[in-house]
């Protein structure tokens, strides 16, 4: 404990005599020195982090969006591709970073329940329900085949039960991606729980989990920031080279290598060229995002509401043809669908919407889970220690001062 919390500081302990003679003035330096619980500030949250989550989902929706309008529009392909590269992985390494701290202990096991499991189940349900009623009526409600942007949650949730593993091995990154290169050439995995993706992104997530925050800082230099604009343009010339040369699907990490036709060797070797361009991108994009609040920060802590809402739209456009239009064709009508998916994804992260779906995304569901006696020791074990320390102690005169 630093000197700045004790009661007299880098004063000396005041002798018997001082005592007699100074009570008030010992308990009212004590009282103002004594941090106070209520007027202590509360754990802000990190803008960075938040900026970071809200530019990431904003990227995910006008993904979504362009992929709509990719058939014979190459700039548009060429920016999808270099989206793809990136966005996804930037966001995982987020969920990553902010998984560290799970270790399967009953609070954390809850909480993976309550803002992962139970949010999947709703919104399976819910895409499912949508689908027969816009398009299929005879659409089948699956839990072990995510519908389109579910994947994400399903993964999570499977990457964030072996956090205690990756935090256990000595080294969990080429062992992560090992995993994902072995997957790549594995066609028996099959579509449940769509294993591809969570074994072929997996490498992200554990990268989020070995960095720290001085890896962040590191990127985030000037240098690298400006290094950074030179880099994104070669990315965009290389993707413009690959849109004719390269199936789009690989971007996806959705299927093994033997079913796009390509030599079995090739699904290692895409796999691990496609995350070294994931790290160099995921930097380039942490470069540039503003560390101090924004008027987008807010927005950051209900990215799991824009990215659970918008997929409702995007299919109900997709459904009824909205992107069958010539002019989505035309330059000017690439930007404004761009402008109107952020538009909407940001409208989808505002704190009414957040509101309005805590019940699912964030439920209290203490029904559902056995009280565990441990916490309940360690809470009453906290309030007996902050009653010992509010309760007065007798000075050696026995005066009345406070500790």
């Amino acid at each position: 404990m630093t000197n700045s919390l004790r009661p007299h500081g880098d004063r000396k302990t005041l002798s018997p005599s001082d005592q007699r003679t100074a009570p008030d003035q010992q308990t009212q330096s004590s009282r103002q020195t004594r941090p106070s619980r209520q007027t202590q500030p509360s754990r802000q949250r990190d803008a960075f982090f938040d900026n970071a989550k809200y530019l990431a989902i904003v990227l995910v929706g006008v993904g979504h969006a362009w992929g709509q309008i990719l058939d014979g529009n190459r700039s548009v392909e060429t920016l999808y591709r270099v989206l793809y590269t990136f966005h996804m992985p930037a966001f995982i390494i987020i969920s990553g970073y902010f998984s560290r701290s799970f270790d399967m202990s009953p609070k954390r096991v809850k909480r993976l329940i309550t803002s992962v499991a139970v949010p999947y189940v709703v919104f399976e349900v819910a895409y499912a329900l949508h689908r027969r009623v816009s398009e299929d009526p005879s659409n089948d409600i699956s839990l072990l085949d995510p519908t389109y942007l579910l994947w994400f949650l399903c993964a999570l949730f499977i990457w964030r039960l072996t956090t205690p593993i990756w935090q256990t091995v000595r080294w969990p990154l080429p062992i992560a991606l090992a995993i994902a290169a072995l997957a790549s050439v594995t066609p028996t995995i099959g579509n449940d729980l769509n294993m591809q993706r969570v074994l072929q992104f997996l490498p992200c997530f554990v990268l989020g989990l070995v960095l720290r925050p001085e890896h962040f800082q590191l990127v985030r230099r000037r240098s690298v920031r400006i290094l950074s604009v030179p880099v994104v343009a070669a990315a965009v010339v290389i993707g413009w080279w690959s849109v004719p040369r390269m199936e789009t699907g690989w971007f996806y990490r959705n299927a093994a290598v033997q079913d796009t036709g390509a030599p079995w060797w090739s699904g290692p070797v895409v796999t691990l060229a496609l995350f070294g361009c994931s790290l160099v991108l995921s930097a380039c994009f942490f470069a540039w995002v503003p560390g101090r609040r924004m008027w987008f920060t807010a927005l950051g802590a209900g990215t799991i509401c824009g990215y659970l809402l918008h997929g409702f739209l995007s299919k109900e456009a997709t459904f009824a043809g909205w992107f069958h239009g010539p002019a989505w064709d035309e330059p000017l009508g690439a930007v404004v669908l761009t402008a109107l998916a952020a538009a909407v994804i940001t409208v989808l992260c505002t704190k009414p919407v957040q509101r309005v779906l805590r019940c699912v995304v964030e439920p209290r569901m203490d029904w559902a889970f056995k009280r565990d006696p441990g916490e309940a020791a360690r809470g009453r074990e906290r309030r007996d220690k902050a009653g010992a320390r509010e309760a007065p102690a007798p000075s050696e005169t026995g005066d009345k001062v406070s500790v």
